[in-house]
């Protein structure tokens, strides 16, 4: 079972909010920040341009929110320098994302922002 319509659409339009607080429009073309929903896993990336290489950009993975339908809570997940998914342990899942997004906001751990 995927993400209810509702609740994946408010997690998305609830992440993109997120970005446009998060990038001014003034820095926009030196970073950027996304948001890619694939089965019950919803991510955020952040880009930037490649040095000396006019037009391309990198992309970062940031965090991870995963979404279990039995439970109807949402799981934070970290990425690690080789671009594989760990589990969040410092927050509990939740059912609203809006929590697990805060956690991100703040990064006590510097484990999403560095």
């Amino acid at each position: 079972m995927t993400i209810p319509e509702l609740t994946q659409r408010g997690a998305e339009r609830l992440l993109e909010q997120f970005i446009e607080r998060r990038v001014s429009p003034r820095i926009r073309h030196k970073v950027r920040m996304s948001v890619e929903t694939r089965g019950n896993n919803v991510t955020l990336f952040e880009h930037r341009p490649v040095f000396h290489m006019l037009g391309k950009w990198t992309n970062s993975k940031v965090a991870q929110f995963r979404y279990d339908p039995d439970s109807d809570r949402w799981t934070l997940y970290c990425s690690d320098r080789h671009d594989r998914w760990h589990r969040y342990t410092q927050k509990q899942p939740a059912t609203a994302i809006a929590a697990l997004l805060r956690e991100v906001d703040q990064d006590p751990t510097g484990i999403f922002w560095g």
